[in-house]
């Protein structure tokens, strides 16, 4: 007991005791902490591929090796989810340099998409593509999707997805035709002017539940006409234009009837 006692007064004990509680502590976090995607690892035929097409099609601007050049930044530890909603959705390659990569029709099918994201994710670790039981909508909470949407989303995209404008000529795009695997993407890797909401931000369930919502929103509105999904803008301006239509018109007609 004298000797427990005596260890415990040493000089060096709060050292060890706190390097112990540092170690325990990164062992629970370790083993708590939500893991980022990772995708299916590729083989050496897909990865060769996608350096074809890559130093074909990319390397004028993102270098011979990805590293980045004057004109594009490095792709090294962007992982494949990045290169695969980017390339997937035709904002890769660029038509031209403008503050914002539309949009548009893909050069590349799926197949070799695929080739190009298993490339770059050859070259340093970075979030995967999800899988298809991460993306299903079926599987998802919209209710709790839209109270997440609405805290951390519609402030650019708009309450329902429809888009919105922002500063510099960017703007943030409407939903409506993204894929649920577009999505996750998006929001696992924060492409342009949107923040990464990595899964210690928003889990995989949370973005599921997302999905799940903006699936929701392309259902027939039980309203009738959505006008745009735009909000009180567009209604208002509908509501003055019809309003004051029909005024007019009573006006007139009541000016006919009493001359």
């Amino acid at each position: 007991m004298k000797a427990l006692a005596a260890g415990r007064r040493h000089r060096l004990a709060p050292v060890v005791l706190m390097t112990l509680a540092l170690l325990f502590t990164g062992v629970v976090y370790a083993a708590l902490a939500p893991s980022p995607a990772q995708a299916e690892t590729p083989s050496a035929g897909e990865v060769e591929a996608g350096e074809k097409l890559f130093i074909a099609n990319c390397s004028t601007c993102h270098g011979m090796n990805a590293q980045g050049t004057d004109h594009g930044p490095s792709l090294i530890g962007v992982g494949a989810a990045s290169v695969h909603f980017q390339v997937a959705t035709g904002r890769m390659p660029m038509d031209a340099n403008q503050p914002q990569a539309e949009a548009k029709p893909p050069q590349f099918d799926e197949a070799e998409t695929q080739q190009l994201a298993a490339y770059v994710a050859s070259l340093g670790a970075g979030p995967g593509i999800p899988s298809e039981e991460q993306v299903d909508p079926a599987l998802g909470d919209a209710a709790n999707g839209g109270l997440i949407f609405r805290t951390n989303c519609a402030m650019c995209h708009n309450a329902v997805g429809a888009g919105g404008a922002l500063t510099n000529g960017k703007h943030a795009p409407p939903l409506y035709d993204s894929t649920p695997t577009e999505l996750y993407e998006a929001m696992l890797t924060g492409p342009q002017s949107m923040p990464v909401f990595n899964d210690a931000t928003l889990t995989p369930d949370d973005k599921r539940d997302i999905i799940a919502y903006l699936m929701e929103q392309r259902e027939p509105s039980p309203g009738g006409f959505s006008l745009g999904a735009l909000g009180p803008v567009s209604e208002g301006l509908w509501a003055f234009a019809i309003g004051m239509s029909v005024l007019i018109g009573f006006a007139v007609w009541i000016g006919a009837r009493s001359s």
